[in-house]
């Protein structure tokens, strides 16, 4: 799982994601200590993260070329995933200017886990990169900031993100939408599909 920042406002949405995609090759209980040092701010850096991976006998394989956002019909829509006792679990956010909607998807299974109106800031990754986000947000939102503050304001969420942590890359795609189209309609067709 890494990070993918979405800012709500009542003129419209703003969505990031880094390109990061980790895989993990080992016994589980070797596995789970890096995944855990890593998904918790312990490694900084990607050399680090390759020097604990042979200390624990653990096969990764680091890209950075997965996007996790994307655009269709005027709805934003990002993506992170993770496997847990061998079951990939995925959470979606679809966005769009004054509404978002969160989906949880374990195989087959989507169950929606939240659905909201009006402006909003929201964060899918793991425990410490949402920490790392939602921090440079509030540190640098005031109450004049604008959507186009919003814009900056993200982009320095994942630069910072980035330099904290090997989960994040330092690459990462930015989209915005001005539409105001419900994500529900959106969300029903992806679940008719």
């Amino acid at each position: 799982m890494t990070l993918v920042i979405a800012f709500i406002g009542k003129n419209g949405a703003v969505m990031t994601g880094d390109l990061r995609e980790i895989t993990f090759e080992g016994e589980n209980l070797e596995r789970e200590k890096l995944e855990k040092e890593l998904y918790t701010g312990a490694i900084v850096t990607d050399d680090e993260l390759t020097k604990k991976a042979r200390e624990f006998g653990v096969g990764i394989t680091v890209t950075d070329c997965k996007s996790k956002i994307m655009e269709r019909d005027g709805i934003l829509i990002g993506e992170v995933s993770s496997i847990e006792g061998g079951v990939t679990k995925k959470r979606r956010l679809y966005a769009s200017a004054g509404n978002y909607a969160i989906f949880e998807l374990r195989d087959s299974e989507i169950t929606l886990t939240s659905h909201a109106k009006g402006s909003n800031l929201i964060v899918l990754g793991n425990d410490f990169t949402k920490q790392v986000a939602n921090k440079c947000f509030i540190d640098n939102w005031t109450k004049k900031s604008t959507f186009q503050d919003a814009v900056k304001i993200l982009m320095l969420c994942m630069e910072t993100a980035a330099r904290k942590t090997a989960s994040v890359s330092k690459q990462f795609f930015l989209i915005q939408t001005t539409s105001n189209v419900d994500v529900l309609k959106i969300v029903e067709k992806d679940q008719n599909n």
